[in-house]
């Protein structure tokens, strides 16, 4: 049956969705210049240069991923760059954070912020965190 409720047609599928998955261009197109669907997204490839354990935030110049399991080195591994995490914060005070503040990631000190400068944006809050709360809850959005 198609998106629209009448029943697919033999070949339909296929003739509506590149489901062969090769690199070749777009159905009846004939132009390889076309963007091609590759994944969701949720996660990317990545493969360390050294051990790297889960929860590890990697930069990858203004791409912020998330390590979920641990990767060895020179293993491929994968980076979450969608979801909602728990990231570490100072606990100092005026570090608190509303639900839907921007955070940022702080490379340095490797925690969460509100501060911009310097830092490179990781998501928003999505809960409220405390000044003294060791960690915010923040949704990537890259």
């Amino acid at each position: 049956m198609s998106q629209f409720g009448g029943g697919q047609l033999p070949g339909e599928f296929d003739t509506l969705f590149d489901t062969d998955h090769d690199s070749g261009p777009g159905p009846g197109t004939g132009d390889s210049r076309m963007t091609r669907f590759v994944h969701e997204g949720n996660a990317i490839d990545y493969t360390p240069a050294a051990d790297t354990p889960a929860g590890t935030v990697i930069l990858q110049g203004d791409l912020i991923g998330v390590t979920r399991t641990d990767i060895a080195a020179n293993r491929l591994g994968s980076l979450a760059v969608d979801g909602v995490f728990d990231f570490p914060k100072a606990t100092t005070a005026g570090t608190g954070f509303t639900a839907g503040a921007l955070a940022y990631w702080d490379n340095t000190n490797k925690v969460a912020t509100k501060t911009a400068t310097g830092n490179k944006l990781i998501g928003k809050a999505v809960a409220a965190a405390a000044d003294g709360a060791e960690t915010v809850r923040v949704r990537l959005s890259q």
